[in-house]
């Protein structure tokens, strides 16, 4: 049955925020399991052109994807993109200016955190843990203050500095949802929201966004994912049965010392959901 496929759809290398390459991170998939793999970097696609051919190598079909981190109602929301073409212009122009405001705002965290919390020497504790420059994020300052002891987990930094209203948060606005659709449809993917129970809307505010994203395009929505309970598992199954959105099935991996979820361990999805992977048969 299709919908019971091992398909890990939402993953990150050191590329974005990840702490694998692209190859380790296509061989940890194809070691736990994954049958239908996909690297869907923050803002970046750099890292497709190896993913591809380590999953080439593993006999692991693949699909060529991307996370862009959007503004929407004055809160972040990240829309994934499978099976984009990578080299697309529109693309590739829209991610550089969705990464240019990284630095600045990387700056801007390292100042509250200092002048809030007392916590120095941020920024370059954070660089230490990245990959590409134009990628610094919140993860990479959450590594730093785990390995400094001010917090045990990754979790933990994000829930007492990083969030919302918390010492070092600094807020930033990203793509608008219509540009990111934009530019993914483009380069000939299909959108999908990404772990839709992460954030903070209510229930009308989120039926508002879903609306939104359907009517430009979007097809969509995860509903097994790391950072969903079992019960938003059925929540977010029901609610793509009812607005007719595909379900997608992705772990989020970033970490194999901080995961909720390793890559390839998701439960499966519901029988009677209509996988989004039915659009690449070819490769199964």
């Amino acid at each position: 049955m299709l919908s019971s496929l091992n398909a890990d759809l939402h993953s990150h290398s050191t590329r974005s925020d990840g702490v694998l390459t692209p190859s380790a991170l296509a061989e940890r998939a194809k070691r736990n399991g994954v049958e239908l793999w996909a690297l869907t970097d923050h803002d970046e696609v750099s890292g497709i052109a190896e993913a591809r051919a380590a999953a080439a190598d593993l006999k692991m079909p693949f699909i060529a994807g991307v996370e862009v981190s959007v503004t929407w109602a004055g809160k972040t929301v990240h829309i994934v993109g499978l099976g984009i073409d990578e080299n697309n212009a529109d693309l590739k122009e829209g991610l550089r200016q969705t990464r240019s405001g990284r630095e600045r705002r990387a700056h801007d965290i390292a100042a509250e955190l200092e002048k809030a919390a007392g916590i120095r020497g941020a920024y370059e504790g954070a660089m230490q843990y990245v990959g590409n420059p134009d990628l610094i994020s919140r993860s990479h300052f959450a590594r730093f203050l785990v390995e400094k002891g001010v917090c045990k987990s990754v979790s933990d930094v994000f829930q007492h500095y990083l969030a919302d209203g918390k010492p070092g948060f600094v807020a930033h606005r990203w793509a608008k949802l219509s540009d990111a659709l934009g530019w993914i449809q483009q380069a000939g993917g299909v959108a999908v929201i990404a772990h839709p129970g992460r954030y903070d809307l209510s229930d009308v505010a989120l039926t508002a966004l879903m609306e939104e994203f359907k009517q430009l395009g979007g097809v969509a929505i995860e509903t097994v994912t790391g950072s969903h309970t079992p019960d938003q598992y059925a929540q977010f199954h029901n609610i793509a049965r009812r607005m007719q959105f595909d379900s997608s099935r992705g772990s989020d991996f970033h970490s194999p010392d901080d995961c909720e979820v390793d890559i390839g361990f998701l439960p499966a999805l519901k029988p009677s959901a209509t996988p989004v992977w039915h659009r690449w048969q070819q490769l199964l």
